[in-house]
């Protein structure tokens, strides 16, 4: 008897899910992906707030699956990086080698006012620098951090869905 009433509430209810945010007709579209985009994301040395954000655009509220963005492990799979926080010292190597092992047509999204000027770290002693100085970037999602539905817009367009 639990069953039913389970199942009751759960066809009542529906999907409890954000509506779709509108795709952000700014960004490039990622040209041969298909309508998918494989993600894989590389803190550079961030606070992690855009880490927390990005997990949230991944979550069952935002759904970023649904538009046909995917995180992957392997740099191998990627179509698009994504990237938080100003480039450390010791992470500009691991991030070049992750960009290096990309296939190409890639797309490097700098996440964050910090991925994109070094934010509160500019000048610090173990910051490198921005994004833009290690690797080549496509596309800025501004804020600090950006909200999660701002981030599935940006990767939204990329994948043209």
């Amino acid at each position: 008897m639990a069953r039913v009433g389970l199942f009751g509430k759960i066809l009542k209810t529906g999907r409890v899910a954000e509506p779709a945010v509108p795709a952000d007709e700014t960004v490039p579209k990622a040209a041969g992906l298909g309508g998918s985009v494989q993600v894989r994301h590389v803190d550079a040395g961030s606070c992690n707030g855009c880490e927390i954000e990005i997990g949230q655009a991944f979550s069952p509220v935002y759904d970023a699956e649904r538009h046909g963005v995917r995180l992957v492990a392997s740099p191998r799979h990627a179509d698009v990086l994504t990237v938080t926080g100003p480039v450390t010292v010791n992470m500009a190597g691991p991030l070049r080698k992750t960009f290096d092992a990309m296939p190409e047509p890639r797309l490097v999204v700098a996440v964050g006012d910090c991925a994109r000027n070094c934010g509160v770290f500019a000048g610090g002693h173990g910051v490198h620098g921005s994004v833009a100085e290690v690797v080549p970037v496509d596309v800025h999602i501004p804020g600090c951090p950006p909200e999660p539905a701002q981030i599935v817009a940006t990767l939204r367009g990329l994948s043209g869905r």
